[in-house]
């Protein structure tokens, strides 16, 4: 390989970064060391910074190489003597931090054609209404009227349908489209993401299936990223709502009139049927399914692989299909492993 990685890094002394991460240097570290790139705690190479957090990688500290960690208190102790401890309670968030210091064009997609300003290959209709410093890549088609806040970027092959607004400091990502949505700021849209087209809807019956026109909205507020290959349906006649700072993982459908609330994280091949609604800081791991038209309250989490078919009280936690409180599942998973061996054993006994 003539080159060792994608994004170029941006070498920090480790004051910057204890600065930055309000963390605090463990006694006898030095707040001069250069941090030059970042690593797993136990491949870390001299120079990189990396954390610990999770249990299972406290047999790697002592022989880390790392130049710099993060740790909790816990910890601290643990570390060499030639490791920069960094404490702080939050590791794995300063850690991430410290990623973003070192690297800042790896958080967001960058543009392919490293072009600024409008491309001349790119498509813009009549009545385009783009604010300063917006990039708009070779490919990308803007339809009539619609509006791009200032620092927002249209990568390559992108579409911007008619009237959409995107507000600013926003990511669209390659071959996304967008239409019938209006976007807050600092929204990340990933690769081939696909937003506001019609949703499932007809009306059934013995002479067929008649379509039913979609004629709602997609809002998207502030600070949401949608993952690579998602798809968020415009809603039949009322809007889906994907709520401030929600994060959204690759291969996600969010069905029509759906409204998630704010901070919630949805975990890929995750699905949520049409009409149904969403807290606060909710939580839905991967390869759940939520059916339409029910009620999942703020704080809830759900396991992965779930099945939800009923109204959830805040602060839930279940699991299963269909899905059940934690405590029930592991409950009646018990009786049914000690039924299997129970039926064994019986087995044996009678040969």
């Amino acid at each position: 390989m003539s080159q060792p990685g994608f994004f170029t890094v941006h070498p920090r002394r480790l004051s910057e970064i204890a600065l930055r991460t309000r963390s605090v240097l463990r006694e006898g570290s030095s707040d001069d060391v250069v941090i030059e790139t970042a690593g797993p705690i136990e491949s870390a190479p001299i120079g990189a910074i990396s954390f610990i957090d999770n249990p299972k990688y406290v047999k790697h500290v002592e022989s880390t190489q790392a130049s710099a960690v993060f740790c909790s208190p816990k910890y601290a102790d643990r570390l060499p003597s030639h490791v920069q401890v960094l404490v702080n309670d939050q590791p794995y968030k300063a850690y991430a931090t410290a990623l973003e210091m070192l690297y800042p064009s790896a958080a967001v997609p960058q543009p392919v054609t490293g072009e600024t300003g409008i491309s001349p290959k790119a498509h813009i209709c009549d009545g385009v209404l783009l604010e300063d410093n917006v990039i708009v890549e070779a490919g990308a088609v803007i339809g009539k009227g619609a509006a791009i806040g200032r620092g927002s970027r249209i990568l390559a092959n992108a579409v911007i349908g008619e009237n959409v607004q995107i507000g600013r400091g926003c990511t669209i990502g390659i071959n996304a489209s967008v239409t019938h949505a209006f976007i807050g700021d600092n929204v990340i849209i990933h690769p081939g993401v696909r937003i506001g087209q019609d949703g499932f809807g007809f009306a059934m019956g013995p002479g067929g299936h008649q379509k039913i026109a979609q004629i709602g909205r997609v809002l998207i507020q502030d600070r949401v990223e949608i993952g690579a290959n998602s798809t968020i349906d415009r809603g039949s006649n009322r809007d889906t709502v994907i709520g401030e700072g929600t994060k959204i993982d690759n291969l996600v459908q969010i069905g029509h009139n759906v409204v998630i609330g704010r901070h919630c994280v949805i975990v890929g091949l995750a699905g949520v049927a049409g009409s149904a609604t969403l807290g606060d800081y909710v939580v839905v791991a991967g390869q759940t399914g939520v059916v339409g038209h029910i009620k999942v309250g703020d704080g809830t989490q759900i396991g992965g692989g779930s099945g939800v078919n009923m109204n959830l009280a805040p602060g839930s936690k279940v699991i299963g299909y269909p899905a059940q409180p934690v405590r029930d599942w592991v409950k009646m998973n018990m009786l049914l492993k000690d039924m299997v061996e129970n039926s064994k054993a019986g087995g044996k006994r009678e040969e």
